[in-house]
């Protein structure tokens, strides 16, 4: 499974999956959305995440279960047992990993086993431990964070090689990247790196950072609040999310994800209590959810809300949870078998660019087409204007 194929499904309803498996994580990045470091052991009971994983069935599964963190090599063995009770169903399986254990990693380029037991790439050096690599074998793509951040802790070279060495294993792989926005010089060196590194076969979803966890401090927010009379969809409330404490929400957004209680209209159940059929089921006919994907949140809120909506369009769309006014009015416009098709039909239009839409309307945009590899490089004229 590419990247591009991966993230041209965001925009469907219960299209994908994504859990959060541990909020450990040995970096200590400082732009972390989850605040995650090696001693703070919240995740989700691991006999509870296979059961819900385990309620998938052919005729009902999500396209996609995408396994993230903190760091989820952390828990190898768990992220090999998730994947393989995914993939029994047909569902597709993709690692989101920070890198650790590249880290001083290089070898001696000799082929053969590891010091650890691991895969030796043969004439590139290297090892990758036995257990994360029979875990990064068990998915169906692998992608690796790097960025000003991650590379005070892994170091590029040591990325690159881990990289070379999964794609030997046969595994499609990606980076995520980020930086501060399309003018960023850091970016423009690093992406041209890994084009001259893998010859433009290793596609990249490039990001901005946002100002969540402990860049909430000092990282630019990048969405202002929209006009109200226009619709401005989110389809990032459209793939269910399991949190570290075993709840699923509406939303990915970070502060969403770690907030208690979790809004009325974003709250999907619990892996300790729902299967996934029944998280599918909300996800799909909750009206205001359906909104949400169509409109967005300012649109619905200066509609049908009973009382202003300050702050940012998250904010609004959090302070949406019991508000009744609300709730009726995307009943009446969103509620059954009509309410399905808007939703559908908003996807749809969200789709309508592929991937590389997707990422322009989420993601750096002046980075959009390094999500599909071996896609058009950048214009030279644009490489110039972000050195």
């Amino acid at each position: 499974m590419e990247l591009a194929e991966l993230v041209a499904r965001r925009p469907f309803p219960a299209a994908g999956l994504l859990i959060g498996l541990t909020r450990r994580c040995p970096l200590s990045c400082a732009h972390c959305s989850t605040g995650s470091d090696l001693f703070t052991r919240q995740e989700p009971d691991a006999g509870q995440l296979e059961r819900f994983v385990g309620s998938f069935t052919q005729a009902n599964r999500p396209d996609v279960v995408m396994l993230t963190g903190g760091e989820p090599l952390l828990l190898p063995a768990l992220a090999e047992r998730l994947s393989t009770l995914a993939r029994r169903t047909g569902s597709r399986t993709a690692l989101l990993s920070g890198m650790f254990f590249a880290r001083g990693a290089g070898g001696s380029g000799r082929g053969g086993r590891g010091p650890w037991g691991g895969a030796r790439g043969g004439g590139r050096g290297g090892t990758i431990p036995s257990a994360v690599l029979r875990a990064i074998r068990s998915v169906d793509h692998f992608s690796a964070s790097l960025d000003i951040h991650h590379e005070r802790e892994v170091p590029r070279a040591d990325v690159f090689r881990a990289l070379h060495l999964v794609r030997e294993e046969g595994v499609a792989v990606s980076l995520h990247l980020t930086g501060t926005g399309g003018s960023d010089p850091y970016l423009a060196d690093l992406t041209r790196a890994v084009e001259e590194e893998f010859g433009g076969q290793v596609p990249c979803l490039v990001n901005e950072v946002r100002p969540f966890g402990r860049a909430a401090s000092w990282a630019r927010g990048s969405r202002t609040g929209p006009d109200p009379a226009a619709a401005s969809p989110c389809s990032m409330a459209a793939w269910p999310v399991v949190a570290f404490d075993g709840r699923v929400l509406a939303c990915c957004n970070q502060d969403t994800v770690d907030r208690r209680p979790v809004p009325a209209h974003l709250d999907l159940g619990t892996i300790a209590e729902d299967d996934w059929e029944t998280v599918r089921r909300r996800a799909l006919e909750s009206p205001v959810l359906r909104m949400l994907r169509t409109v967005g949140p300012t649109h619905l809120a200066d509609r049908y809300g009973s009382a202003p909506r300050p702050g940012s369009y998250c904010d609004g769309c959090r302070a949406l949870g019991g508000d009744e006014a609300v709730a009726a009015g995307a009943r009446s416009v969103a509620g059954g078998a009509a309410g399905a098709l808007l939703d559908l039909t908003a996807a749809m239009r969200s789709s309508r660019e592929g991937a590389q839409g997707v990422v322009r309307r989420h993601g750096c945009a002046a980075y959009a087409p390094l999500v599909v590899a071996g896609g058009p490089a950048l214009p030279e004229t644009d490489v110039r204007d972000v050195r």
